[in-house]
């Protein structure tokens, strides 16, 4: 298993749900590396099943929401799910403003997203 320095990853069934280790998601090399981490459980770990735990971010910059982008384009490419879950009513707004509320399949909390794989 590898460690992650940006995210906690835990199985639960065939699902891995993925949560932040930074509540503030803004820094460059902090997002570089955050997708790096990403990436390589979809592409490495040839992990198909993604949940996205948003419950500790408080902001998310929007380089960090291209690293999203990305990794739904890495995630659909191997056939797999991604959701989304517990991101705050703030954060939220951007992915509505931007209409990647549209992209991503985003619930309200773990246990809906999980119930939704």
């Amino acid at each position: 298993m590898t460690t992650h320095q940006r995210l906690s990853v835990q199985m639960v069934a065939d699902v891995s749900i993925v949560n932040f280790v930074d509540r503030k998601i803004l820094d460059e090399a902090n997002i570089q590396e955050l997708g790096r981490e990403l990436f390589h459980l979809v592409e490495e770990e040839q992990r198909k099943k993604l949940l996205l735990n948003f419950s500790n971010v408080e902001f998310l910059s929007s380089a960090a929401l291209g690293k999203l982008i990305t990794l739904d384009k890495k995630v659909k490419k191997q056939n797999g799910k991604l959701k989304l879950s517990n991101i705050r009513p703030e954060i939220y707004e951007v992915f509505a403003i931007t209409r990647l509320n549209k992209l991503f399949d985003i619930k309200d909390d773990e246990a809906d997203a999980l119930a939704a794989f």
